[in-house]
């Protein structure tokens, strides 16, 4: 389903006019001012039920893009091959600036997969990624 069918305006200036709203704070009688210098005449009430209706879709569909974990807490990757009972495998860590890690993964295949699976398991743990405070 289309959230703009119906509209008067296009897609495109809702969105301009909502992401000018949030990204820079501005007043909606500002933001109106601003648009008409650009031929779209529009009213202030317009624009706040334009920030009301779309800025919590946009939000939520850009929250994965903004976050970014190494921002919080920078760590880079490890990649050892160990032996575990016996049998060889391979070990990948995040690891903090002091030598901390971050989280693990042990894999008995060194492939593209086992590193993605990683990777995707330290992103989706974001800024909640766990210290493990007895590994120095």
């Amino acid at each position: 389903m289309n959230p703009f069918k119906g509209r008067h305006f296009q897609r495109d200036i809702i969105l301009w006019a909502v992401r000018w709203y949030c990204k820079y704070g501005i007043s909606y009688r500002e933001l109106q001012e601003m648009l008409a210098e650009r031929g779209v005449n529009v009213d202030h009430s317009t624009i706040y039920r334009w920030v009301q209706r779309y800025a919590p879709e946009m939000e939520k569909r850009l929250r994965w893009y903004w976050r970014n974990p190494s921002d919080l807490c920078p760590w880079h990757m490890d990649e050892t091959y160990v032996k575990v009972n016996g049998r060889w495998a391979y070990l990948y860590r995040a690891v903090d600036s002091r030598g901390r890690t971050v989280d693990f993964y042990l894999s008995s295949r060194r492939n593209s997969k086992a590193a993605y699976r990683f990777l995707g398991k330290i992103l989706n743990k974001g800024s909640d990624a766990q210290w493990n405070e007895n590994s120095r």
